[in-house]
């Protein structure tokens, strides 16, 4: 699968920031067999076992690890975050990921699930552009979770919106852009 691939899927959660700034250390990452393990800690082993897994290769453009036969796509940890952040996508998550990365509307009427349950560590829970954290763009940390991508506004009218939430109950992250999404964490 190339980048342009990527790009029209679905631009989920958080991808186009922590795989554009993983760029140059995945091109010193660890083997192959190192990232496929990272990426399967993402998601339940069932799902896990038989995912393709990705990662970004030279020139930005995504290098498939090991193709897969279940309609998930996996991703390792990104050596370029604080954190552990392997994510594991259904073909509507990947979709709405690659919208997100390409800065363009996610297709409505797709609601896509992701897994990221070595948790996650994101430079803001209001701009979903922000590559690091600052004093205002609220840095938030998420321990293991899954997201619900693509859903209509009155989904996520529901469940809280603050800023600075509480990431041990379902929230909202980057409410009222194409890109909002709930965050559901999990023990």
């Amino acid at each position: 699968m190339n980048s342009t691939a990527l790009l029209g899927r679905h631009s989920a959660l958080m991808l186009a920031l922590i795989l554009g700034a993983a760029l140059p250390a995945m091109a010193k990452a660890p083997g192959d067999a190192s990232l496929i393990a990272s990426a399967e800690r993402a998601a339940p082993a069932a799902v896990a076992k038989d995912a393709t897994i990705v990662a970004m290769g030279a020139a930005g453009k995504i290098r498939t690890l090991r193709k897969g036969h279940n309609g998930w796509t996996c991703m390792p940890d990104s050596p370029a975050t604080p954190g552990p952040d392997p994510m594991c996508m259904d073909a509507n998550a990947f979709a709405w990921a690659g919208a997100w990365m390409s800065h363009k509307a996610p297709a409505a009427g797709k609601v896509g699930f992701m897994y990221m349950l070595e948790g996650g560590t994101d430079a803001s829970n209001t701009d979903p552009y922000a590559t690091k954290p600052d004093g205002g763009n609220h840095w938030i940390k998420t321990g293991p979770h899954v997201m619900v991508v693509g859903a209509d506004q009155a989904f996520y009218d529901q469940y809280p919106k603050a800023a600075d939430p509480d990431t041990r109950a379902p929230y909202v992250m980057w409410a009222g852009t194409p890109y909002q999404h709930l965050m559901v964490p999990v023990k």
